[in-house]
């Protein structure tokens, strides 16, 4: 283990900060009626939506680490609270995606804005060179993390 230098009090903080990321998410969870991993779904279509990207139940199911028998039950869940719909392809009529309703935004908003809210006026503190250097820290963080997740 490295020394505890700057560096080991940074990842503390980071794990610390992980820790009352995934607790504020279970409260949402638990408030609304919601399983974590339904969270977590409805996390990943907002970011596929974000990216422009259209996201099928197997792709949701890959995201999550999820059988094809445990993404259907998923989806079925979400879809009937209103927080999802599944919409045919028009070109395909046998492809099918999932798309993230409004009212599941509003009530996201409505919990996790204010949080959101306090990061961006944290950021809007630093220089376009500390926000890079933000930015590639926490990039190569995931990244680390998404490759110890593939490993064997």
């Amino acid at each position: 283990m490295p020394d505890e230098g700057p560096e080991m009090e940074i990842v503390h903080l980071l794990r610390a900060v992980a820790v009352e990321l995934g607790a504020h998410s279970t409260r949402f969870a638990q408030r609304n009626d919601m399983h974590p991993t339904d969270v977590r779904a409805l996390i990943a279509l907002m970011d596929a939506s974000r990216a422009g990207e259209e996201m099928t139940a197997g792709r949701l199911g890959a995201a999550l680490g999820l059988n094809s028998a445990g993404t259907t039950a998923l989806v079925d869940r979400l879809e009937k609270a209103g927080h999802v719909r599944r919409v045919r392809d028009g070109r395909d009529r046998r492809r099918v995606t999932v798309e993230v309703d409004e009212r599941a935004v509003t009530l996201g908003r409505a919990h996790f804005g204010p949080l959101i809210g306090r990061a961006v006026d944290l950021l809007r503190g630093y220089d376009g060179r500390e926000t890079a250097a933000i930015r590639s820290f926490l990039a190569g963080v995931r990244e680390a993390a998404a490759e110890d997740g593939r490993a064997p």
